[in-house]
């Protein structure tokens, strides 16, 4: 009985990684979350903050978090577009530390066993 409900758990519990994954996976999302901690920026500062990642990545990546509620634009009275981090992106800030704390653990083993 046991075995029966911990597959039904972990059935249940594959949609929702997959949905997590499917919001902060590649390799910009997360940085550019990280990024917008410090203050709004315009796409020109958040792509010389981001080296190596080009507009149209940025771009799509900016849609992609604006419309997942994380990120949002801000059209100043000059017309300058800022991109702002929402309350929102807040809520992903245990799961951020942690994939920081394991990169980090996972780093060191990884020295270690090379030593």
């Amino acid at each position: 009985m046991e075995t029966i409900i911990c597959a039904e758990k972990c059935q249940s519990m594959v949609p929702a990684a997959e949905d997590t994954l499917y919001i902060i996976a590649g390799k910009w999302k997360v940085r550019i979350i990280i990024a917008l901690t410090g203050g709004d920026k315009r796409f020109n500062e958040l792509q010389r903050t981001l080296s190596g990642i080009s507009a149209r990545v940025l771009s799509n990546e900016l849609k992609d978090l604006e419309l997942n509620g994380l990120v949002s634009r801000k059209i100043l009275d000059d017309g300058t577009i800022l991109y702002v981090r929402n309350d929102y992106a807040d809520s992903l800030k245990n799961v951020m530390k942690e994939l920081v704390q394991w990169g980090l653990e996972h780093k060191q083993k990884i020295r270690n066993r090379e030593i």
